[in-house]
């Protein structure tokens, strides 16, 4: 394939994920999280926002999960969560990777460690989708009526992953997002 084609078919891939990121805004978002002040969500951008109170629901039923094992367990929520964890998290990335780190890498000063601050963040992106993809499968198999077999292990997956997710999203939180808000930046400066 060609560069140019590359280049296409990357901006194809972002406006794809940022469509189906905008369309799930407008669907899920309660406008009340989404105009939340700078301490619960900082940055300029409402999709990710959105984001990341979308991974932290996602985080908060993966625990419920995790709790009621074995049980207790509802197979409903097991397939409902197993049905949006990789896409939503997927689509998420893809956004944050190709429009927020961008913005985020062209800002002054310390170019080395944006850069090492996006390559470390990228590489959690492909861990956690990774985990993700494995936490789908028990998921899928537990909501379709398989036993449990190791509820230990099964709940410390749930766990790895959901704990992952959270000190991922609260680095967003705490280190890029409040850079690219300009209200924030001029108050801290």
């Amino acid at each position: 394939m060609s560069s140019d084609g590359g280049g296409t078919a990357s901006i194809l891939a972002l406006m794809i994920a940022e469509t189906r990121l905008r369309q799930m805004f407008e669907e899920w978002c309660d406008p009340a999280d989404c105009r939340a002040g700078i301490e619960l969500c900082p940055g300029g951008d409402p999709i990710v926002r959105w984001a990341h109170l979308r991974q932290l629901g996602l985080c908060d039923e993966l625990e419920r999960i995790a709790d009621s094992l074995p049980a207790a367990v509802d197979k409903i929520r097991c397939l409902a969560v197993a049905n949006t964890l990789v896409p939503l998290l997927r689509d998420i990335h893809r956004y944050e990777e190709q429009a927020v780190f961008p913005v985020f890498q062209s800002m002054e000063g310390c170019a080395e460690l944006r850069a090492a601050t996006i390559q470390r963040l990228c590489a959690e992106h492909l861990e956690d989708e990774c985990f993700a993809d494995e936490v789908t499968e028990a998921l899928l198999a537990i909501g379709h009526g398989h036993p449990v077999g190791n509820a230990e292990a099964i709940g410390f997956m749930l766990r790895g992953l959901f704990e992952t997710m959270r000190r991922h999203v609260a680095f967003e939180r705490e280190h890029v997002m409040p850079l690219l808000d300009p209200q924030r930046c001029k108050r801290l400066s």
